[in-house]
């Protein structure tokens, strides 16, 4: 399962780069996605990358704010957040694709692409 880091509490406008790795150095092979949820809210794809990297998608509410990337070297996926809104507040999950080497990525999270999901890392938005 992939696990989450880099959450935390911060002002409007401050950023945070969030995290998601795996054990035994298999997360290179996947696409992952990024996906939050506010209390009494969907579920909301925000970004996810191919498993080269090569492809990524962003939702609406975040494009030129929020920037995945990934250092397959170090089995890691990241999510860097900028300009930090106060409704990006929600538990923010990553989520590994079921097919390896997929050169595409989707935010669609109820399709069962996604197979491998983490416990999530909290981020709030508040002044």
């Amino acid at each position: 399962q992939p696990v989450e880091s880099g959450g935390g509490s911060v002002q409007p406008g401050g950023s945070l780069t969030l995290s998601c790795t795996t054990s035994g150095n298999t997360l290179r092979r996947y696409a992952v996605g990024w996906f939050r949820q506010a209390p009494g809210k969907e579920r909301e794809g925000v970004s996810c990358i191919s498993a080269g990297g090569t492809t990524t998608n962003y939702a609406d509410s975040v494009k030129g704010r929020f920037t995945v990337s990934r250092d397959n070297e170090k089995n890691t996926v990241y999510l860097q957040m900028n300009n930090l809104k106060p409704g990006d507040s929600a538990n923010w999950h990553c989520a590994v694709d079921r097919t390896k080497f997929s050169t595409t990525c989707t935010l669609i999270s109820d399709n069962g692409r996604y197979d491998a999901w983490g416990r999530g890392t909290q981020v709030t938005v508040s002044s």
